[in-house]
């Protein structure tokens, strides 16, 4: 017997949460349920994460989530529980198998079978945001080594245990030559390590382009936390139906288990709802639980029903479906299904599918890291940069002399163009002359000097080398 922690969550959350604890129940599921309250009453009643500190403890303390779908009321200061759980519990991974059914649901692609494993804590999610200037905010894009080892490790031992053939990677390196670029370099090493699996790299874009297009060429594909956000949605919705699909995030103590689709307050209490979502999340959570005969059981019965043309209302088609059920009749259908298999759709075999046991990051040896220079950022409403220049100049000091300048990551400065259109938030690179040295005092007397010549400094980067390899951007056009 496992407990396991239930929230019902908003808007057709409770009755989907009822119909699939309904499912897994009849289907011999040993679980012992406690069940807590998250989302929309919690948010208004002052809590602006939308959790009790106490539900907070009764999740930790079972290490394993079922959560239905909540509402975040609109208006600002109220975080995204989701965001906030997966962050504070360690959920590195989130993985959501997108496969089609044709065609018993419409899909333009009916051999589509791909899982796309999205780190779930770091990249743009980070959630550090400033505005600088009146015209320029920054989102901070945090890519971490122990991030990218774990996920890409992740993503290569759950094709290892699925016997899937390839994994591939989606970055932006070509642009985010340090972040992505480090996601890249963490795949490319690990991929070494799994000789007997394909794998291969493709630019976001194109990689995108291409799965929507022919998905059927991607078997597991790994991305950080952006991309892999966007995509998985995309590749759910050409499978024919993102309210088909579940996802399981996973940590290496507590997991996550759910449905990707939203509250739906519209159509809630209606009985019209389909649970298939969060049926899909709680068979990969039983899965991983050890009850993988119970989820066999239960996802072959499912493919089963839709087989035998009992759908709801968003997936019923004329011609195809057979008949058109509420969310309990649905239900019903699938527990009357319990240990039958289908006959056209593949059934399902769940051997071996227990949860992963990776082995926990190590800490490499450090790198000799050197300061090489300080990238100053500037608030200044001119738009001339030779003007700025002359500005930033007086404030060299001790043979640490401006480089460069840059607006939104072009350079400017030497030798800019004057159709560059520039705003008010400008990067002037400090670096010493030849055979000088810098250190951080020097940054703190250019930062005082700045002070002196009423130039507004709004932050600074260390620009750093690691083991003799530079580690900053250069200057677009540089």
């Amino acid at each position: 017997m496992t407990k396991i922690t239930v929230a019902k969550g908003d808007g057709i959350g409770p009755e989907i949460m009822d119909a699939t604890l309904e499912i897994i129940l009849a289907a011999g599921a040993k679980i012992e349920i406690e069940e807590i309250e998250v989302g929309e009453k919690v948010y208004l009643a002052g809590n602006t994460s939308g959790i009790a500190p106490e539900a907070w403890d009764t999740i930790r303390r079972n290490k394993i989530f079922l959560k239905a779908p909540i509402t975040t009321p609109q208006g600002g200061g109220y975080k995204s529980l989701n965001v906030t759980t997966r962050k504070f519990l360690g959920l590195y991974s989130n993985v959501r198998p997108c496969r089609s059914l044709h065609p018993f649901v419409s899909t333009k692609h009916p051999v589509m079978d791909i899982v796309i494993i999205r780190e779930n804590e770091e990249d743009l999610y980070a959630g550090i945001e400033h505005q600088q200037t009146d015209e320029v905010i920054q989102c901070l894009k945090l890519i971490s080594r122990p991030g990218c080892e774990k996920i890409v490790r992740y993503a290569f031992e759950y094709a290892k245990q699925q016997n899937r053939k390839k994994v591939t990677c989606f970055t932006k390196d070509n642009i985010m030559k340090q972040t992505d670029g480090l996601f890249h370099q963490v795949f490319d090493e690990i991929a070494r390590e799994y000789p007997e699996i394909k794998n291969e790299h493709w630019i976001i874009d194109i990689g995108a382009a291409k799965m929507a297009d022919t998905p059927e060429a991607f078997d597991v594909i790994v991305m950080p936390n952006l991309y892999g956000d966007v995509l998985s949605d995309v590749a759910a919705q050409i499978t024919g139906s993102v309210g088909l699909a579940g996802s399981a995030n996973i940590g290496e103590e507590c997991s996550m288990f759910e449905a990707i689709h939203g509250s739906a307050p519209r159509i809630a209490g209606q009985n019209t709802a389909n649970p298939s979502g969060l049926l899909q999340g709680a068979i990969m959570m039983l899965n991983h639980i050890g009850q993988s005969e119970v989820a066999e059981k239960i996802q072959n019965a499912w493919l089963k029903t839709l087989e035998d043309g009992i759908h709801t209302y968003d997936i019923y088609k004329e011609g195809t479906s057979k008949q058109k059920v509420g969310t309990k009749e649905f239900a019903k259908a699938v527990i009357a299904n319990l240990g039958v298999k289908p006959s056209i759709l593949k059934p399902v075999s769940y051997a071996n599918n227990t949860a992963l046991n990776l082995p926990r990051y190590k800490r490499k040896p450090a790198a000799k890291k050197e300061l090489a220079g300080v990238d100053v950022f500037v608030h200044w409403t001119g738009n001339n940069p030779e003007e700025l220049a002359e500005r930033v100049k007086k404030i060299e000091s001790n043979g640490i002399q401006l480089t460069m300048i840059t607006n939104r990551g072009i350079k400017v400065w030497p030798d800019g163009f004057k159709e560059t259109f520039c705003t008010d938030h400008w990067r002037c690179r400090f670096k010493p002359n030849d055979g000088a040295g810098i250190n951080k005092t020097n940054i703190i007397e250019i930062l005082k000097s700045a002070l002196n010549e009423n130039i507004d400094t709004i932050k600074t980067e260390n620009l750093y080398s690691f083991d003799g390899k530079s580690a900053y951007s250069l200057g677009q056009g540089q």
